[in-house]
């Protein structure tokens, strides 16, 4: 089964949501493909000066402006998309990600492992990992940026079915994107890591983000990987199938072989 998949890189501007969603508009206009990831807090940036400022930015689910947006596009160019955004549930804050799907379906996720000063603002998610069908029946999981320090939660969606690992992302840290070649590696699946460039700078604190997007192979091969200041889209074929295939020998399956019982979590 051939499917297209692609992953977005490109610098926001901070608590600037129409020119980010023109951006966005621009980057994905003639993008042929089944899905697409875009970066962790797409809409927004991310150093925010305070609860109040982020508040304006960011919105409900799925009656935001951005889900109008992206449910555009998907229907549109018949693709699904994974995107990054602040959700306001109430009074209450998350840093989340959605799957829109071209027949108008959609899904939601609430970061899990929030990093560093996004505990000043955003609640721990509630939503758990889970896995939803994307494009073509293909089996996604989604996870948020630091997510991947944990390997509970890529394994968590690998064993529930996921086929493809959708990670919206805004990193500072130097390790994740090697990192995310052992989780694709050990789980047997495909991974796509959406990652932002440039810098911002709030009450004298400065962070520079890494770029490097990649899409990577179920063995933990590099599909493709952009550079640190990249703003483009690239896209990769790959057969989601392939992560159904869990063997590593002829007497060897990664999940199979698994003895749960003597792990301590």
């Amino acid at each position: 089964m051939d499917y297209r998949v692609s992953v977005l890189q490109y610098e926001p501007k901070l608590l600037d949501k129409q020119k980010n969603l023109a951006m966005l508009r621009e980057m994905l206009r003639e993008l042929d493909t089944d899905l697409v990831v875009l970066p962790e807090l797409c809409t927004t940036g991310y150093l925010f000066p305070s609860r109040e400022a982020l508040v304006k930015v960011s919105e409900e689910f799925p009656s935001g402006e951005a889900v109008e947006t992206f449910s555009e596009i998907a229907f549109n160019r018949q693709m699904s998309i994974v995107y990054g955004f602040s959700e306001l549930s109430g009074n209450t804050l998350y840093n989340s990600c959605a799957l829109i799907n071209p027949d108008g379906s959609h899904h939601l996720y609430r970061k899990t492992h929030l990093f560093d000063r996004e505990k000043l603002f955003f609640t721990l998610g509630d939503t758990g990992f889970n896995v939803f069908t994307a494009k073509g029946g293909v089996k996604i999981g989604m996870m948020i940026c630091f997510d991947w320090q944990f390997p509970e939660a890529a394994r968590t969606l690998a064993m529930k079915g996921a086929q493809i690992l959708c990670h919206p992302s805004n990193l500072v840290l130097p390790w994740c994107q090697q990192s995310m070649l052992l989780r694709s590696l050990e789980n047997r699946v495909f991974s796509i890591t959406s990652n932002r460039i440039g810098s911002e700078t709030t009450a004298g604190v400065t962070l520079s983000f890494t770029g490097q997007s990649q899409i990577l192979g179920t063995k933990g091969e590099i599909l493709c990987r952009m550079t640190e200041n990249e703003i483009a889209v690239h896209t990769c074929t790959i057969n989601p199938d392939l992560a159904c295939d869990k063997s590593i020998t002829a007497n060897n399956d990664a999940f199979t072989d698994r003895r749960p019982e003597f792990y301590e979590l």
